[in-house]
């Protein structure tokens, strides 16, 4: 009986809490982020214009000619590349004519708008993109081999690569808060949306930048256990 109670002390590793909050954080924000899209994507704008032609009038007015607009497959997967000068709508953005859609068109058009100011932290992230695509890559292996294999030095070197990808994660965030009040501001000044039309946009860029929030809050609980269990192996 004691040698069962060990071994199920050992099976039973407490710092497992912080990877299912980090679960349950980000599938509230995702089922949070889907229901509001969805509510708003029911509601057509009152301007007879889609997705695409508004983000197109935007990027007319501040005086982008050097992008392209595409359409990518999917559901939400709405970005733009400023490698590639391309701002990508997604299949349910593109020829949409929601406030959702025209919101979300609009947050991608804020980005382009940022790269085209040279708007600091996008520039700085794009500058550390490349370095930071293969540290995300490697820290996780890093770690889990460190750990089973007792090399702590490796297991170490895993962790600081893993705080690199924490700490990009942070740098995302003022990013997308900023492409998110651009995207308020131009779809009033232009006239794209009344002020009833902006209540729902606001409202679903908000949950939007809530799943970067909780994307961010994830990886500092992995990172937090990683660190509790190099201090455990010290102890």
């Amino acid at each position: 009986m004691g040698y069962y109670g060990l071994n199920y002390m050992y099976l039973f590793d407490p710092t497992y809490l912080l990877v299912i909050i980090a679960m349950i954080i980000t599938f509230a924000v995702s089922v949070y982020m889907n229901a509001t899209f969805a509510k708003y994507q029911r509601v057509d704008a009152r301007i007879n214009m889609t997705a695409a032609e508004a983000a197109m009038r935007i990027m007319k007015s501040a005086g982008i000619d050097n992008v392209k607009i595409g359409r990518v497959n999917g559901n939400l997967t709405d970005h733009y590349a400023p490698t590639k000068k391309e701002l990508n709508l997604s299949d349910t953005t593109f020829a949409s004519r929601s406030i959702a859609s025209i919101g979300v068109a609009a947050h991608e058009v804020g980005h382009a708008i940022q790269d085209q100011t040279r708007f600091a932290p996008l520039v700085f992230q794009i500058s550390i993109a490349p370095a930071l695509s293969i540290v995300s890559q490697i820290s996780v292996p890093m770690i889990v081999i460190g750990l089973l294999l007792g090399f702590m030095q490796l297991y170490k070197i895993g962790i600081i690569a893993f705080a690199a990808t924490f700490a990009y994660q942070l740098i995302t965030l003022p990013i997308e808060f900023d492409a998110s009040r651009r995207a308020i501001r131009n779809l009033s000044e232009l006239g794209i949306l009344d002020a009833s039309e902006l209540y729902g946009v606001k409202k679903v860029l908000t949950a939007a930048a809530l799943t970067y929030v909780a994307a961010a809050a994830s990886t500092l609980l992995q990172l937090l256990r990683f660190m509790l269990l190099a201090n455990r192996r010290r102890d």
